[in-house]
């Protein structure tokens, strides 16, 4: 037991540093490699964060959670519980830092840093829905039956992931595309910075995901030991 521990919390380790390399890596590439941008200036450097944020709470983060929360409904393994949760704490803070460094970039580029358009719009609603899945989880109690609802809940709320990502081309918007049919509307050099930072991005997804759960894990094994020490002490009380 103890060498199968070793070997998995070298390895967290350094995974741990992998991912803060690549994340200083990423830094340098956006804010010294990358070129200053045309027209925008200095302020398109922001999409090598905002766009890897959006990525990580609409590709790996909630589709994590929708993911395993049919695993849980399917088995009833508590693990699978767990991992969602811990999938949906990290995809809150990653759309939370979406929805921050948008009206940084809009300000100068749009002249107000918040408009109702349709990607700017349901990217919010999706941040309530997980928030409200996170509220979820702190009132539903313990055991199968918050597992349960949350599983539900992750499943439905889901729905708005693609809503999001399809957006710019379901409705009239002012959202920019960075994406054409003839590949990146940017400069190459800031391609290469966008792609050091959504692999960075990405690898601190999959770190901060072991982290939290393995946190959620030791959790439910303290608590699941407090409500045995309760039954003991109940059964002493009754003797």
């Amino acid at each position: 037991m103890e060498g199968g521990r070793k070997p998995r919390g070298l390895a967290t380790s350094a995974l741990v540093v992998v991912s803060f390399a690549l994340m200083v890596l990423a830094l340098v590439a956006a804010l010294v490699l990358a070129p200053r941008e045309a027209q925008m200036g200095d302020i398109q450097r922001l999409f090598c964060f905002h766009m890897p944020s959006a990525w990580i709470a609409l590709g790996p983060a909630f589709t994590v959670v929708f993911a395993l929360s049919i695993a849980y409904l399917v088995t009833g393994k508590m693990v699978y519980d767990r991992w969602a949760a811990a999938s949906a704490e990290i995809g809150v803070i990653f759309t939370t830092i979406t929805l921050m460094t948008g009206p940084l970039w809009a300000k100068p580029v749009w002249g107000v840093y918040w408009t109702w358009e349709p990607r700017l719009t349901t990217t919010l609603v999706l941040w309530f829905i997980y928030v409200g899945y996170l509220l979820l989880r702190s009132i539903a109690g313990e055991g199968a039956r918050r597992a349960r609802l949350s599983a539900v809940y992750g499943i439905v709320g889901w729905i708005d992931v693609p809503i999001v990502f399809l957006s710019i081309w379901l409705w009239r918007t002012i959202h920019p595309r960075l994406l054409t049919s003839q590949g990146f509307d940017m400069d190459s050099r800031m391609v290469e910075a966008l792609m050091v930072s959504l692999f960075a991005f990405t690898l601190l997804y999959v770190c901060l995901l072991i982290l939290r759960a393995g946190t959620l894990t030791v959790e439910a094994g303290v608590a699941e030991l407090r409500a045995r020490l309760r039954r003991l002490d109940r059964r002493g009380g009754g003797l």
